[in-house]
Order: structure tokens, then sequence, then C-alpha cells
């Protein structure tokens, strides 16, 4: 997903937020295809970030009137697939600015429905809706982890099969557990609320190292958080 445009390009956080919007799939509402997938268990992606007005004062959809800083903001992008992003920066007459902010909303007001983030009357229906996805990740990483047995032989081809898991299963799971209790946030008892915290700064580390490939120590899953919602 990388952006050469000085200024006018994301920052860190900016790009990991876009990952997030997209949940994996590129946000033209007529195209859905997943922008990350692998071949003979070699892990890729496809996601491509587009400026929804140009980066440059001569580009597709220019508007002088944005500074350069506005121009590199969460606002003015959105994550496409290759082939997207080439029909709306090769033919901006035909993708005004108007019609991919509207692809953006489109698809997050999908994502809100598809992810079940839905207001909840009790805790224990909220509870209901995050469960499959805790329970999964929780599989995915006691099976594939970097602690089982097989990751200590690098010829194993274990780590690339982790990382797909981590960009296929974990992360998108993660984003759907996190829209489900944010919008649930008033069913939370107090001592609830930091490990929330903390879990989603345990999924901004883990989408810096598998996605932006920063080298740095990841916050650990926070134990508390596995029985969110429980009564």
């Amino acid at each position: 997903m990388a952006c050469s445009r000085g200024a006018a390009s994301p920052d860190a956080h900016t790009q990991r937020r876009l990952f997030a919007a997209s949940a994996g799939y590129c946000q033209n509402p007529a195209c859905y295809l997943p922008l990350f997938a692998d071949a003979a268990g070699q892990p890729f992606h496809i996601a491509e970030m587009a400026h929804i007005c140009a980066a440059n004062d001569d580009g597709p959809r220019a508007n002088q009137d944005l500074s350069v800083q506005a121009r590199g903001a969460f606002d003015n992008l959105i994550l496409l697939c290759a082939n997207c992003h080439t029909k709306v920066d090769k033919a901006p007459g035909a993708f005004p600015d108007k019609m991919i902010q509207a692809w953006k909303r489109e698809h997050a007001n999908k994502l809100q429905k598809l992810f079940g983030a839905t207001r909840f009357d009790s805790r224990a229906a909220a509870r209901r809706a995050v469960e499959p996805f805790l329970s999964e990740n929780y599989n995915i990483f006691n099976q594939y982890g970097p602690h089982i047995e097989a990751a200590r032989n690098p010829e194993s081809g274990a780590a690339e099969q982790w990382k797909r898991k981590m960009l296929t299963g974990i992360l998108p799971n993660s984003r759907r557990i996190l829209a489900i209790v944010d919008t649930n946030r008033a069913l939370l008892h107090q001592d609830e609320r930091m490990p929330l915290e903390q879990f989603r700064q345990h999924i901004d580390d883990l989408e810096a190292f598998h996605i932006e490939g920063l080298k740095q120590d990841a916050s650990r899953f926070p134990v508390a958080f596995a029985n969110i919602l429980e009564n």
C-alpha cells in the first residue's frame, strides 16, 4: 500500500485506519475484491491507497483548495484493488470525487451491517455477537501461532501460514469485535473499559507489524478481554 507523495502521503496511523475501514476488501461497491490472498502458501496483497482528490495540482480530481496535509488525510483516501485504482485515475471524469466518497460511505454502512455492529438490549446479546470471532481467533492462534513447534523450523512454511491466517482471519475478526463492542459501549462495566482499549492497541500493533512490516514489539492480547461482556 505504499504511496510516495511527500506531505500528501498518509502517515502510518492513517494507513492502518484505511485497512481497518476496508476490512480487507476493495472499497468500490461494484468490486469487493479481497485485497489479501495467498498463492502456493505465499501471502500477498493487492491493496492500493487512492487519493480521492489528487495529491498534486495536475492529478485526477485535483482540488487546489485542499492543503497538502488534507490531501494525505483519511477523508481524502480510499483503499482499492489495483484494477479499480487504475480505472478511477485513468478516467477521472467517469469517477468524480463525490462518487468515490459515496463508495467509501456505502462500504462502511455495509460492513457495519455485516459485522453485526448494532445496538443490543443486553450484555448477553452483545456477547453472543462477539463470541464466535473471539473463539475463532483463539483457535487460529493455538493452531498456527508463533509458539507452535513447526515455527521453530524456518523451512516449514509455518511463518508464512501464520501471516496468512493473521491477515485473513485474526485482523478482520478483531475489527469486527471492536465494531460491535464500540457500538455497545454503554453495556460495558467500568472495569471492562481498560481491557477494551488495551485490545484496541494490541490490534493496532499487529496491523503495524503484519501490514506495514514495522519491526517493533507488539503488545500482548489482554487476557481480561476474552471475557468481555460476560455476565
